[in-house]
């Protein structure tokens, strides 16, 4: 077994769950919307939230596999990726509420915690470009055009998402970062 598969048992179990815990709360929201006589607004920006969450985490899960060749097993590395997949597993968690029924009106549920939800992704970002520029081998790739461009323009919007005012702005923020990973996913 190599450093690579040892940490990233762990790291994919975590990350497995944080999957596991978004796609729930896409269930039980529509499970809530289908029962009879339902009062509950599914809405568009939680479930974009939610995509959003899924999109990143997948990217970072991608990096992972990048950087394969340089993470070795330490009590260091360990501790960072237990930390790095726990604080995905609190975005993913939060992504939905626990219980549906005590929200009439997801979007509702997304002004109460899209500041923690993405904020925590946002310091994600930061810590794996800072990770990034500590490792010779990698912090060239950081100042190359298009890697540049594309995190500055995730940065602006994940800030945009954190301080937009209005169901319209955020809508519009959160379809234009759930669109900046689907292109980049298909570039």
């Amino acid at each position: 077994m190599t450093d690579f598969e040892f940490i990233f048992a762990l790291f994919g179990l975590l990350l497995g769950l944080s999957l596991a815990e978004v796609l729930g709360g896409v269930a039980r929201a529509i499970e809530a919307r289908l029962q009879p006589a339902s009062a509950i607004r599914i809405g568009w920006l939680t479930p974009l939230m939610a995509a959003f969450v899924m999109l990143d985490l997948l990217s970072f899960w991608q990096a992972a596999w990048i950087v394969r060749d340089v993470i070795g097993v330490s009590g260091r590395s360990l501790m960072a990726v237990t930390g790095f997949a726990s604080a995905y597993y609190i975005a993913a968690r939060l992504a939905f509420p626990r219980e549906i029924g005590d929200h009439a009106d997801l979007d509702t549920h997304f002004f109460q915690v899209r500041r923690i939800v993405i904020g925590i992704l946002f310091v994600l970002l930061l810590c794996q470009f800072a990770w990034y520029a500590s490792i010779p081998a990698l912090a060239g790739h950081l100042v190359q055009p298009l890697p540049l461009t594309l995190t500055a323009i995730l940065v602006m919007l994940m800030t945009g998402a954190i301080v937009a005012h209005g169901e319209t702005w955020c809508r519009l923020v959160m379809l234009a970062l759930v669109g900046r990973y689907v292109v980049v996913y298909l570039l």
